[in-house]
């Protein structure tokens, strides 16, 4: 079983996509699968506007088929909505191939938070790219519901998990003794960051993590420490010397980083959204309110073993079985009917053609070999005012009898 995944995000961008897909990779060979991807690297790419760490690859689609002809994959999959998830969408669509999609992102809000483009037309954009495939997944039950409000279909749970090796409670105090309230993830507007910063709260605050607005806030809040990107056991520390996980982004559709510090028995502060609200359904391990000040103050004094104990739910092998079920389920549905992009547009075109089929028959009637039909048919065939245009006979006088007479009498 070959499972290829289309994605626009890759390394060396540090996401929960990419994040995501690559622990994915190390779990699918154990259940007989083989993962390969599609990403920007053989491409020429430019970087996004406003967001230059993301690059946009300069693909047709002759090399996108050129790449998955050549990976011979059993299933596609795709991962985002970039140029190489749209080409490989037009590629199966072409081919008349299943596919399934993810959705990773709130792409409306991420692109309205940067440019003045309503969040109306991204979802009318989403939804042609994701209701044309087999299979929708999502990662949560909240996702599910305001999508499927939006008029998304085929929608198939598909949770995350955390390596509970690596995450996990140590004994360690990076950032001192004070409380030290703590947030990981991308520096960027969409990550609502600054709401975070700006509480009112005892001990320090600690941002991990790079991106766009990472030397604006610097600038804006030396008192806080920003320590820029971390991976790997340094990141992992990192979790375990906080008191409190603040999280304070509205337009995650999941949050890995959740399971991460819960996995290291920090207690999590956020919103009551999508993520949040899904994942921390133990009130022991998190609070979750519309006043983050007052949440994370609460979440100073919740058990860290029960954040643990919560952690220990999620795990990657659970995972990577969601996600072949899925794939195996979405292809065995097949794809939807074509939908065209103009209906209205498309409903009379296919009426006209249908007319003018009908007229090169003879008319909308029911061919049937009666002999009232028949004979219909033969006068119909005898007039010939029936088959020439109208300025010819408007022009052409027919003789008569009386000036027949007089022509022969004048010769």
């Amino acid at each position: 079983m070959r499972v290829l995944v289309a994605t626009d995000a890759w390394y060396p961008q540090v996401n929960g996509v990419v994040r995501t897909y690559e622990r994915l990779a190390q779990e699918l060979p154990k259940l007989g699968a083989d993962l390969s991807f599609l990403t920007p690297a053989p491409f020429y790419t430019l970087p996004c506007p406003t967001y230059p760490e993301i690059r946009l690859s300069l693909v047709t689609p002759a090399m996108v088929e050129r790449h998955i002809e050549a990976a011979r994959p059993d299933f596609i999959h795709i991962a985002t909505e970039g140029p190489i998830g749209l080409m490989t969408r037009g590629y199966c669509r072409k081919m008349k191939r299943p596919f399934t999609t993810s959705y990773h992102t709130r792409f409306p809000e991420y692109v309205s938070a940067r440019l003045p483009i309503p969040e109306s037309w991204c979802y009318a954009f989403q939804r042609r790219l994701h209701n044309s495939g087999a299979g929708l997944f999502v990662a949560t039950q909240s996702v599910e519901d305001d999508l499927q409000e939006k008029g998304f279909v085929r929608m198939m749970r598909w949770s995350r998990g955390v390596d509970l090796d690596l995450y996990r409670p140590r004994d360690v105090r990076l950032f001192g003794e004070q409380p030290v309230f703590l947030y990981v993830g991308r520096i960027a507007v969409e990550k609502n960051i600054k709401a975070f910063l700006d509480l009112e709260l005892p001990g320090r605050k600690v941002v991990v993590g790079g991106g766009p607005q990472l030397n604006d806030l610097k600038r804006q809040y030396p008192d806080v420490l920003f320590t820029g990107p971390m991976h790997g056991e340094a990141l992992a520390e990192a979790y375990a010397s906080a008191d409190v996980f603040v999280f304070p982004s509205l337009t995650d559709t999941f949050g890995l980083v959740l399971l991460e510090a819960l996995a290291c028995g920090v207690p999590v502060a956020a919103y009551p959204v999508s993520g949040p609200k899904d994942v921390l359904t133990d009130p022991r391990c998190g609070v979750v309110g519309p006043d983050l000040q007052a949440a994370a103050l609460q979440a100073l004094d919740l058990d860290r073993e029960a954040a643990r104990e919560h952690a220990l739910l999620y795990s990657w092998e659970n995972s990577a079985q969601q996600f072949v079920d899925n794939v195996l389920s979405a292809h065995n549905l097949g794809l939807p009917d074509r939908r065209r992009l103009l209906p209205r547009l498309g409903g009379r075109r296919t009426a006209q053609k249908a007319k003018k089929k009908a007229a090169q028959v003879g008319g909308t009637r029911a061919a049937s070999f009666s002999c009232v039909s028949l004979g219909d048919a033969l006068g119909d065939i005898a007039s010939t005012r029936r088959w020439l245009p109208a300025r010819i006979f408007s022009r052409v006088r027919v003789p008569t009898c009386r000036t027949m007479r007089a022509n022969a009498l004048i010769r």
